[in-house]
């Protein structure tokens, strides 16, 4: 047994000389998955500070609460920034004194935009309430509703994306993917009220304008019409707009950095667009 566990390593060993991208071994720290995910977890009860809170603690206050809170996210970040920061041409030889002070000027940054954060997913809770009549009250909503988590996790990371922080946006973003089945990426923009129902199979992509009170249901893809041409697209408006008070029902699929959905526009189930549709419209597939 040892000899052929010896073999295997041997070969193993002789496979990573590979010039691949899987065998690059950085000369610096990869990010933390699971604090990122804590700092999620952290910003969520701020965000929600009557709802979520460190039941461990014995005397319990708002303000320091909070004051813990941020503590520990501000740690975490300022750590976390610093790692991906050196993914960027501009720092990836800078001094780590440097590197630490940036991420302080970003996290401080980010930390500046949580009662902006707040006040649009406030309207979120509000527009799923008043959409949904399965709803019970808007405490069930914030508990339980994937929809209303993959929406907060990207107004977070949207103003990491903002900012131009690396990486953290996009892994914060997949984090609510892989619990809700909703794929928002972290660059899409998106106004106030927004209500995602039921939500799994959802896609929006990165160059993405949503307005405000849009509702859409599940299995729905806001995507771009082709990515043949790969990185070559990159910073190009390749998802579409859409506008104020537009519904998109079930399994639709809307693509097109060119395409506009009008304000008051319904899009009926298993559509598929690839053009502009004009305020008020009603599209449908006839059977």
């Amino acid at each position: 047994m040892e000899k052929r566990i010896e073999k295997v390593l041997e070969k193993l060993l002789e496979d990573y000389q590979t010039d691949w991208t899987i065998n690059k071994i950085k000369n610096f720290d990869l990010p933390d998955n699971e604090q990122l995910i804590e700092v999620l977890e952290s910003l969520k009860k701020i965000i929600f500070p009557g709802y979520f809170r460190n039941h461990s603690v014995k005397i319990y206050t708002v303000r320091n609460h909070a004051s813990m809170l941020l503590e520990d996210i501000i740690y975490k970040l300022v750590k976390q920034i610093s790692i991906v920061l050196h993914y960027l041409p501009e720092y990836e030889d800078a001094e780590e004194k440097m590197i630490t002070k940036k991420a302080e000027e970003l996290t401080f940054a980010f930390l500046e935009k949580i009662p902006k954060i707040r006040e649009y997913i406030e309207t979120d809770v509000q527009a799923t309430f008043d959409g949904d009549p399965a709803c019970f009250n808007k405490t069930e909503i914030i508990y339980s509703y994937p929809g209303l988590f993959a929406i907060m996790v990207n107004r977070i990371a949207h103003e990491f994306y903002v900012l131009g922080v690396p990486m953290i946006p996009r892994i914060m973003t997949e984090h609510a993917h892989s619990k809700t089945g909703i794929d928002i990426h972290p660059g899409a923009e998106i106004g106030k009220y927004f209500f995602i129902d039921h939500g799994t199979g959802i896609v929006i992509g990165e160059t993405t304008v949503i307005g405000n009170h849009v509702k859409i249901y599940q299995g729905v893809t806001l995507g771009a019409l082709s990515t043949r041409g790969g990185q070559s697209l990159k910073n190009t408006k390749r998802h579409p707009t859409i506008e104020d008070n537009v519904t998109i029902y079930s399994g639709a699929s809307i693509l097109g950095g060119e395409t506009v959905v009008g304000e008051n526009a319904v899009i009926g189930g298993n559509a598929f667009i690839t053009k502009s549709v004009p305020a008020g419209a009603k599209i449908s597939i006839k059977a």
